[in-house]
C-alpha cells in the first residue's frame, strides 16, 4: 500500500514537473520564469527523495539538502538581480 502511494506521490510530481517546464518555456515574464525555475528545483528535490525511498539509501537524502539550500541561494540571487532592474 505504501509503495502504491509512493509511485502515485510520483507520478503527481511529475505533472508538476511538467506543468511547470512550460511555465519555465513559456513563460510571459521573468519573473514567471523564475518562479517556474523554483518549482522544477523543488520537484527535483522530490524526485531525489523518492529515489531514497525506494532504494532505501539515507545518502540521498543528504544529496537532496544540499540541493535544496543551493537552489534556495540561486532562487534569491536571481530574484535580487532581478529586482534590482525593476
Amino acid at each position: 500500500m505504501v509503495d502504491l502511494l509512493i509511485i502515485l506521490a510520483a507520478i503527481l510530481a511529475g505533472g508538476a514537473f511538467l506543468f511547470a517546464l512550460w511555465r519555465f518555456l513559456l513563460g510571459p515574464t521573468r519573473l514567471d520564469r523564475v518562479v517556474a525555475f523554483d518549482v522544477l528545483t523543488i520537484v527535483s528535490i522530490t524526485f531525489i527523495v523518492f529515489a531514497a525511498l525506494i532504494e532505501k539509501r539515507g545518502i540521498y537524502l543528504d544529496v537532496a539538502l544540499v540541493y535544496a539550500l543551493l537552489s534556495f541561494l540561486g532562487v534569491i540571487a536571481i530574484a535580487r538581480y532581478l529586482g534590482d532592474r525593476f
